[in-house]
């Protein structure tokens, strides 16, 4: 049962970009309602600490695929959040990742021999 832990843990850590840039590709969203979507979105199975989310963030903003703002919210309390939104550049990569993607999974499909949908 470790090894399928261990492995589910890589699955996850090699899809995260491609997930949270698809994500913030439908809607601009601070970190914890990316969290939140992302858990979700996966029936539990993408349940991330910020500490998870935020060093891909980092990234995805360094690389320029996405880009960060403050936005103050007024109301009963005054709440100022950090939000993101993909870059034309970000839009380029999520094409790059899901040709990747596809590619990926068609290829490890045939070489486990899964045809069709595995929920079948």
């Amino acid at each position: 049962m470790k090894d399928l832990e261990r492995i589910k843990k890589q699955l996850k850590k090699g899809t995260l970009e491609i997930i949270i840039l698809s994500l913030i590709s439908k809607k601009e969203m601070y970190g914890y309602e990316i969290i939140q979507q992302l858990e979700q979105n996966s029936n539990g199975f993408y349940s991330l600490k910020e500490g998870s989310l935020y060093p891909v963030l980092y990234r995805l903003e360094d690389s320029d695929f996405i880009e960060s703002y403050m936005f103050h919210e007024e109301g009963k309390r005054k709440i100022t959040r950090k939000y993101y939104k993909i870059t034309d550049k970000g839009i380029n990569q999520i094409n790059n990742y899901l040709k990747e993607w596809n590619n990926f999974v068609f290829i490890t499909n045939k070489i486990l021999g899964i045809e069709g949908d595995i929920n079948e």
